[in-house]
């Protein structure tokens, strides 16, 4: 499977974007996907979850409220809907594919492929 992330940009604070990841292949479907973040010098924070099926999603703490995971099946596509977005939400997101297909629950989540990230900057 390979991911390609797209939606970053430059938005105010307080502002919105919608990050998605598109799949290409055909086993999609069969696994959980993951959003996580990384900033420079830091280690990549893992942000949100979605089972293989869409019925059960994980937000970290510090998006949980203001963030939300969703998929599409029939177009390979995974979403990360960001509302009331914070400077301290500026990273480079990345999507990825869970190592194991068709996990019942959205965690624990151990990330196998990654798309190429795309940035998000918030303005203050």
């Amino acid at each position: 499977v390979q991911l390609q992330a797209s939606g970053g940009g430059l938005v105010q604070a307080g502002g919105s974007l919608r990050l998605s990841c598109a799949a290409s292949g055909r086993t999609f479907s069969r696994y959980g996907m993951g959003w996580f973040r990384q900033t420079p010098g830091k280690e990549r924070e893992f942000v949100a979850a979605i089972t293989w099926h869409g019925d059960s999603t994980w937000h970290s703490d510090s998006v949980r409220g203001r963030f939300t995971i969703s998929r599409d099946n029939a177009k390979n596509t995974v979403y990360l809907q960001m509302n009331s977005l914070r400077p301290e939400d500026t990273a480079v997101y990345y999507c990825a594919t869970d190592t194991t297909a068709y996990r019942p629950h959205a965690v624990p989540f151990v990330p196998n492929n990654w798309g190429q990230g795309t940035q998000v900057t918030v303005s203050s």
